[in-house]
């Protein structure tokens, strides 16, 4: 079984020269890709010249994660991909249990390892944590981080076990069932596309994993963070996105309830003198509204299962039942 580890770029010189030698030292299994967006820093001619052995592949245009990983992965030949961020230091032997899961459960498709901050190693890491799932309006959550309740590492999931989506900070998974997926949903751009993926291949009937005995730290919004408006943008709207897509039942009162709730979140920016999130808010739902006819397109190609983790609002769970850790949800 081969592999490849592909790291995307876009203008992160810094972060390559930071994070690539752990990768290079810790993962002699693999064939190490970078796959650079069109960078306008001199990223290529710095991988050039210090990492040699690196393959560079070149891709025309900044199309972000889902797009960039889609135009990159069709030169790769490796039997697994390692969808892996600029920003990750990984640790030895990460990657042999991650090829002992492949290996000996050919049900398994995709894999996410324990992902840690970097900044407080201790630490669970917001994009990802211990595996993601999702509750019955679309939120995603995770083992070990709900909304912004981060849980230490006390080792209580070293396990591996079954999860409804995988970081795609950290995102193993087969070539074959990416390329019957047809990869990742260009039009999400970033954020949000792995949940797509995920739930696309939970429908299909595909496996994803959770392998508690490799990690990796991730220092997070290293390209893009928690506190721009761009993101707030690009969450609430993927995730509008992600739900009509894959959703089962009722999806016109599933979304009506979800807007209700974006609004409530929109509300509680305002209180916090956060006005330009409120109107990431507005304009994600109105983006919304404009792919709506594609997305129900796109919705009648799927099989269908309601089989989440929760069939409660985590919402509701998290701020009016106070369970902000998941063994209490």
């Amino acid at each position: 079984m081969k592999l490849a580890i592909v790291i995307l770029n876009w203008n992160g010189k810094e972060l390559l020269k930071q994070f690539l030698p752990s990768v290079i030292k810790h993962s002699q299994q693999a064939k190490i890709y970078v796959a650079d967006n069109a960078s306008t820093d001199d990223s290529i001619t710095f991988l050039k010249n210090n990492f040699p052995s690196i393959k560079i592949i070149k891709n025309q245009e900044n199309g972000g994660y889902a797009k960039g990983y889609n135009d990159a992965l069709k030169q790769v030949d490796e039997d697994i991909y390692c969808l892996l961020n600029s920003d990750v230091e990984v640790t030895e032997n990460w990657l042999s249990s991650i090829i002992d899961e492949f290996e000996q459960h050919p049900e398994t498709a995709i894999i996410q390892p324990k992902i840690l901050d970097y900044k407080n190693k201790g630490s669970f890491e917001y994009a990802g944590a211990a595996g993601g799932f999702i509750d019955k309006y679309g939120y995603p959550f995770c083992r070990g981080r709900i909304f912004n309740t981060i849980e230490k590492d006390l080792g209580q999931y070293n396990n591996n076990t079954d999860i409804f989506w995988a970081s795609g900070a950290c995102f193993f998974v087969r070539k074959d069932v990416f390329n019957t997926l047809n990869g990742f949903d260009e039009s999400f751009f970033a954020h949000m596309e792995e949940i797509d993926f995920c739930w696309r291949a939970f429908n299909l009937n595909y496996k994803t994993k959770y392998v508690g005995t490799s990690a990796v730290f991730h220092v997070g919004g290293a390209t893009l963070n928690n506190t721009q408006p761009k993101k707030t943008y690009l969450n609430f709207r993927n995730s509008l996105f992600t739900l009509v897509k894959n959703v089962n039942g009722n999806i016109f009162l599933l979304v009506f309830m979800r807007l209700l709730l974006d609004g409530i979140a929109g509300i509680k920016f305002l209180l916090e003198f956060k006005p330009e999130h409120t109107f990431s808010i507005i304009k994600a739902h109105f983006s919304f509204y404009a792919h709506l006819p594609r997305l129900l397109k796109q919705r009648n190609k799927n099989s269908k299962s309601d089989n989440y983790f929760h069939k409660k609002s985590i919402v509701w769970l998290y701020y009016i039942s106070k369970r902000k850790y998941f063994n209490c949800l």
